[in-house]
């Protein structure tokens, strides 16, 4: 097959972050102390995070909501580049790491504009529709349990406002998703979610693979 993307191997995708990667010292701390967890492949790589602050700063989003948040790298990402008008939600379930974000989050003069959320993620989501965020969310970024995908998009058109971006972590799964009767409700998830989106008339789409694959979704 010609004119597909290059494939990265260690050399080149160590060219790629040597030649265009802006990593702050402080995000660059908090991805090596997320890097010794026994939960550390949750990790986005950095690269990606680089790649959603820009989607923020191109979009001017100065709301956005994180579905699955770990240990805060992403969310500072997008929340240095969103402004100081800016605010972020971020959903996720109780863990140790979550201090862990709180940590850096502050340290980065960044609390203020990060909030917090710890509850399972669609009881949070229906949650802020009840608050009236319903067509009011610049960007969604969704990164947390894969068999809730399907059910996260959902929510995410009904609080996305026109024009706005619904991100998708995962989405090509290391492969996994080639697999043709998968055990994993997590596979068949994705699977489902992304042939759901091939033909949703409600948006315009881009997967890119770009960490383990990144899924672009604006709403039409």
């Amino acid at each position: 097959m010609t004119n597909r993307s290059l494939n990265l191997d260690d050399r080149l995708y160590q060219y790629l972050l040597d030649v265009s990667l802006r990593e702050t010292p402080l995000l660059k701390r908090l991805r090596e102390e997320t890097a010794q967890l026994a939960t550390a492949r949750w990790q986005i790589a950095p690269e990606q995070g680089q790649f959603m602050a820009l989607l923020v700063q191109l979009t001017g989003a100065r709301r956005i909501v994180e579905v699955g948040t770990f240990t805060g790298y992403s969310a500072l990402c997008m929340a240095q580049a969103m402004g100081e008008a800016g605010h972020l939600i971020c959903c996720d379930i109780p863990g140790d790491y979550n201090a862990i974000a709180l940590r850096y989050w502050r340290e980065a003069g960044l609390g203020a504009r990060i909030e917090q959320r710890l509850a399972p993620a669609l009881q949070t989501l229906a949650a802020l529709e009840a608050e009236g965020l319903a067509g009011s969310v610049d960007l969604i970024f969704i990164d947390a349990d894969k068999v809730n995908y399907p059910a996260y998009l959902e929510h995410a058109l009904r609080l996305v406002r026109q024009g706005g971006l619904i991100l998708f972590d995962n989405t090509l799964w290391s492969g996994r998703v080639l697999e043709q009767q998968p055990d994993s409700a997590d596979t068949r998830a994705i699977q489902a979610l992304n042939l759901a989106l091939k033909d949703d008339p409600r948006i315009d789409l881009s997967l890119l693979p770009l960490g383990d694959g990144l899924t672009l979704c604006r709403k039409r």
